[in-house]
């Protein structure tokens, strides 16, 4: 199966802006990419209505990007604390349908980097308040035609949901229109045991799908599977688009975030030319 194939804007800048999206759009296509992420950190940093016209232009399907910065939480925090994220996320949701993207994607927990030890009956409370909290977001996605794609991360970066089955444990009553599951390679190769399994697992509610090597690198450039990856995404049917997701060690702000030490290729573009042309190959059945 062929699908198409983005990458994340992180992988040059953040933030985001009207003007550098107006230049990496145009570099984007012309790497040849079908699709791009857009992250929004934070509202306002660019303006929906303007991107789409941008990313028609150049035929590039958007995929929106929320993050979960100190600060954002929509558990254990303070029902203030609770309430910004959400209109965090409620604004999210609003630029994502003004600029006719379908999903937007993102650790949707807890704010990123923030761990602690916990026992099931907290874990079981925390889950509870996920949904609750979660729960006015997805109906304001229904209603836009827009999915939520919560994210599970590693170990390093959340104690919260960690694994596709987490993921289930803390969201399956409310998985199926407007909720779903986006899975990343990069925690994927961390946390589980066994990857085409957890694939398995969360058949018909996969929402999006990010990709890069399993050192945040170039795709194909490592050791994970990609051929028994994609053969899995083939048995649960996902025909969403695979995005490279990585980030500019140059840029202060993303290096931190990320943890991102040392070059990850010899270019950024270089990065993403490569992962593409692996991609393009391992879908057209070459590299098989």
């Amino acid at each position: 199966m062929e699908r198409i194939l983005g990458v994340n804007t992180w992988v040059w800048t953040s933030p985001l802006t009207d003007a550098s999206l107006r230049e990496l759009a145009a570099h984007v296509a012309s790497l040849g990419f079908d699709a791009i992420e857009l992250p929004l950190e934070h509202l306002g940093d660019w303006d929906p209505a303007a991107a789409r016209e941008i990313l028609a232009h150049h035929t590039l399907t958007p995929v929106v990007i929320g993050t979960m910065p100190p600060g954002r939480n929509l558990v254990d925090a303070s029902p203030r604390e609770i309430s910004a994220t959400q209109d965090y996320l409620r604004g999210v949701i609003d630029a994502a349908a003004a600029l006719g993207a379908a999903t937007v994607a993102g650790p949707f927990h807890v704010a990123t980097g923030r761990t602690r030890s916990m026992g099931e009956p907290e874990r079981e409370a925390a889950y509870l308040q996920l949904r609750s909290s979660l729960a006015p977001l997805v109906d304001h996605a229904v209603a836009l035609g827009i999915t939520l794609a919560v994210e599970p991360l590693n170990r390093y970066e959340t104690s919260l949901v960690n694994t596709v089955d987490q993921a289930f444990d803390a969201l399956e009553p409310m998985l199926g229109p407007g909720l779903g599951l986006a899975l990343d390679t990069f925690h994927l190769n961390i946390e589980e045991r066994d990857i085409a399994a957890a694939v398995a697992r969360a058949v018909g509610h996969i929402a999006h799908v990010q990709v890069s090597g399993n050192d945040r690198g170039t795709v194909g450039a490592d050791h994970f599977d990609w051929h028994g990856f994609l053969h899995a995404l083939d048995l649960a049917e996902y025909t969403g688009p695979l995005c490279l997701k990585s980030f500019a060690g140059t840029n202060d702000s993303l290096a931190t975030a990320a943890s991102i030490w040392r070059p990850l290729a010899s270019t950024q573009d270089a990065l993403a030319a490569d992962s593409l042309g692996f991609l393009r190959n391992l879908q057209a059945g070459g590299l098989r």
